[in-house]
């Protein structure tokens, strides 16, 4: 038979790991899928300075650890594996992973999204060490540095834009040869004076061994190769949510984000949300944070509201007879 839970959080980043902290410490028992890589996209960032409560910053991986020790602490269990199917049709849930199936009164989801890559092994090396997916969470690393941004979009634009308060100067890197950013992005990007563009182009090596030293580019019209020397690259080619689980289960927006349709309940009741997974804006640890606080309190609510609804039917039917 298997175990039933009040509450199964699926995700292990800062959304997972808040939600685990108040739904234990609420009482309520608490099973957190982890995933096989544990810790979210956190794991993949050395320092963290925004976080609050850490004055001199805190290593990435020692953050994901410290979350999920607080949510141990108040009794949720923890799971280091991927949850391979859900069964969202009927109460409780039925939740799928390579060890079994687990029931749980209400869920959470907090899978995160993935920030999407070139895919280079010299990429993958260097993640953390002066290759980034975040100028929010690391342009302050590369204060009069010179640094790269891969991307034609709005989104490259105010990585940009936002790196030229900390960088020395900073080159977009872009496939093509016009931008896709809006009209207002791209003149914001064209007038500054610290940033400048490499077109149709693509990078296909990062050069380096413990850090960050250079780019090999190609042109992609020409096949003409140059290297471009900068301690900094930063990928601004869009996120992907990692919600294909519930693709056909959930409301998503085009790009599948999760759209919840009451605070962090989705459009199936006893189902949240929380973090990246709905997310397309801000996309920052402690807002993450935040949203599973909220999904937490939600699912409490939630649970709370069925034990009423519960406690009267049977007093009717008590009555009845």
């Amino acid at each position: 038979m298997a175990k039933l839970y009040d509450a199964i959080i699926i995700g292990s980043g800062p959304a997972g790991y808040t939600a685990a902290i108040y739904a234990a410490r609420a009482n309520l028992s608490v099973l957190v899928f982890q995933g096989y890589q544990v810790g979210g996209q956190l794991m993949l960032t050395s320092e963290v300075e925004n976080y609050p409560g850490f004055e001199e910053g805190i290593l990435g991986p020692a953050l994901m650890e410290k979350l999920e020790q607080q949510a141990r602490r108040f009794g949720a269990e923890m799971l280091p594996e991927d949850v391979t199917a859900v069964d969202f049709s009927r109460r409780p849930f039925v939740i799928t992973s390579d060890s079994g199936s687990y029931l749980a009164r209400g869920v959470i989801i907090a899978t995160g999204a993935s920030a999407k890559w070139l895919g280079l092994p010299s990429e993958q090396h260097l993640q953390g060490r002066g290759v980034s997916a975040c100028a929010t969470c690391d342009g302050f690393f590369f204060k009069d540095k010179e640094v790269a941004v891969i991307g034609g979009g709005d989104t490259a634009m105010e990585e940009a834009l936002f790196l030229t308060r900390y960088a020395s100067h900073v080159t977009v890197i872009h496939r093509r040869d016009t931008l896709r950013a809006s009209k207002i992005m791209q003149e914001r990007a064209f007038k500054n004076p610290k940033i400048s563009f490499i077109w149709n182009s693509e990078v296909v090596e990062v050069l380096g061994e413990d850090s960050v030293t250079g780019l090999r580019l190609r042109n992609v019209k020409t096949g003409e190769e140059q290297t471009l020397v900068v301690k900094g690259l930063f990928l601004a080619i869009g996120h992907q949510p990692n919600t294909d689980l519930f693709r056909g289960l959930l409301q998503m927006d085009e790009l599948g984000y999760i759209i919840p349709v009451e605070h962090t309940m989705t459009n199936i009741p006893g189902v949240f949300a929380a973090g990246d997974v709905t997310d397309r804006r801000y996309r920052q640890a402690v807002t993450a944070a935040g949203d599973g606080c909220r999904a937490a309190i939600d699912l409490e609510r939630w649970l709370e509201g069925q034990a009423h609804e519960e406690a009267s039917r049977q007093e009717a039917l008590t009555s009845g007879e």
